[in-house]
């Protein structure tokens, strides 16, 4: 089997990133768009030992669980890998991937619930975040490729509310008349690299992220926007950088007031351009209220990786006493306005700091549960070591990454144990905690991703 080579193939199963993968020859063909149990004409792309890498050309027998996808540059874009698969087997297609993964990087055998659904299959993400090149001549506004920075452009995103078609064409008659260039990443130059924009309840906050601090024809972009927003504010984000990070550290209020407040699980917080807030409203709510089910009123939770504070603050209303621990100053601050603003100051802490480190200064932390919704990258392995030292009697982690909430998971339950060099092996090491639940839930439908709910409590 070389590269260019056309085989016909069927799939047996799904991989991680939902792409069909095949048998040829011993050797495992991951095949993109290809679902389980079609016959496909494939092109070879690339074959190193027993691994390949193939594009179908033809699907012979589609499986029934095939459908059309509603964006036209679906097959082009980086942003969706599943709208080709019928929701209902989405939903399956996480909860295996939950499982698998659990067993294949962390050695756990788990029972894993149905994935929770949501309630929108399109339109449901409340931030569009967007950017925006140009190669001298020509703006392009649009999402990256699969594993590129090449973007694809495109008027339009099926997984946006319905303002998104009229807003980015106005961003690009802003552009065009008054003469703005998209930013070229590799000559380093033009005045836009993105637009990001956040809905919270009906109103928005507008980011259009540029190199200078001066943007002709700004009062024309209001101008559109009023005919699209009803109440909104805009701000420009100064990034010079030449790095892959979205926002400088400058932002400038040009319009509007700046951040609005919205309310989630009876907690009233506020909400600037740079906040975090879970994408799908729908979605969102069910996971917060079954994360804070699995706590009794009379517990003390500590919530690491607390950011501005809205979870600490519904485990605070519930349970006798909440901790919330953030290393950004910034968002520790937003936590503590967020406390006062919610009259929970006798019942909610704030420590701005490292986890670990704070984790420390937790009095009675054996008899407290502890909430990790660590980043993608999960829970630092300091982090992990001084909960096992503390023996906290329940531990309630929220991940986006099946792959490190494995690993996670398998070094405080004791599948994976770490040499002197730091490697995690497979064995048997000390058994401190057992899953009580996994739980999928589908935040970002006709994509890849999932969020998991689990609940690991201490063995006595």
């Amino acid at each position: 089997m070389e590269k260019n080579d056309i085989a016909t193939v069927t799939a047996e199963g799904l991989g991680t990133q939902g792409e069909g993968i095949a048998k040829l020859g011993g050797v495992t063909l991951f095949v993109p768009y290809l679902l389980k149990g079609e016959r496909a004409r494939v092109k070879i792309l690339k074959v190193k030992d027993k691994t390949g890498y193939a594009k179908a050309e033809e699907i012979i027998t589609p499986a029934e669980e095939r459908v059309r996808p509603k964006c036209p540059v679906f097959y082009r874009c980086g942003g969706c890998q599943l709208q080709h698969l019928r929701y209902r087997e989405q939903l399956k297609f996480k909860q295996d991937l939950v499982r698998d993964t659990l067993k294949k990087i962390g050695a756990i055998e788990a029972n894993v619930s149905p994935c929770v659904k949501s309630d929108k299959e399109y339109g449901y993400r409340n931030k569009l975040q967007i950017p925006v090149g140009g190669d001298g001549e020509n703006v392009f506004v649009g999402f990256y490729a699969e594993r590129s920075h090449r973007i694809v452009p495109t008027d339009n995103c099926p997984l946006h509310p319905e303002w998104t078609k009229p807003l980015l064409s106005a961003l690009k008659n802003f552009m065009e008349k008054c003469g703005l260039d998209g930013y070229d990443e590799e000559k380093r130059r033009g005045h836009v690299r993105h637009l990001v924009v956040r809905e919270l309840k009906g109103k928005f906050l507008v980011t259009l992220v540029v190199t200078v601090r001066e943007i002709k024809g700004i009062d024309y972009f209001c101008h559109l926007l009023d005919g699209i927003f009803p109440e909104y504010s805009l701000y420009l984000n100064v990034n010079t950088k030449e790095t892959n990070v979205i926002f400088g550290s400058e932002f400038l209020l040009i319009k509007g007031v700046g951040a609005y407040e919205s309310s989630e699980g009876g907690v009233f917080f506020e909400a600037g351009p740079n906040t975090f807030v879970q994408i799908n409203d729908g979605v969102r709510p069910k996971l917060y209220e079954r994360a804070v089910s699995l706590v009794g009123e009379d517990e003390t939770v500590v919530d690491c990786y607390a950011g501005g504070g809205l979870l600490t603050a519904m485990f605070a209303k519930k349970c006798r006493y909440a901790y919330g621990i953030e290393v950004i100053p910034e968002a520790s601050r937003c936590a503590d306005a967020l406390k006062e603003r919610n009259g929970l100051e006798a019942k909610m802490k704030n420590l701005c700091g490292r986890v670990e480190d704070r984790l420390r200064e937790i009095p009675d932390l054996g008899e407290a549960t502890i909430v990790l919704d660590p980043p993608r990258t999960g829970v630092a392995r300091s982090v992990l070591h001084e909960i096992k030292k503390s023996g906290a009697k329940k531990i309630v982690m929220i991940s986006c990454n099946p792959a490190t909430l494995a690993r996670d998971l398998g070094i405080l339950s004791g599948t994976l144990t770490e040499t002197e060099s730091g490697e995690l092996k497979r064995g048997n090491g000390p058994t401190m905690y057992e899953i009580g639940l996994v739980e999928p839930f589908d935040m970002f439908p006709q994509t890849r991703h999932v969020e998991t709910l689990v609940l690991l409590n201490k063995i006595h």
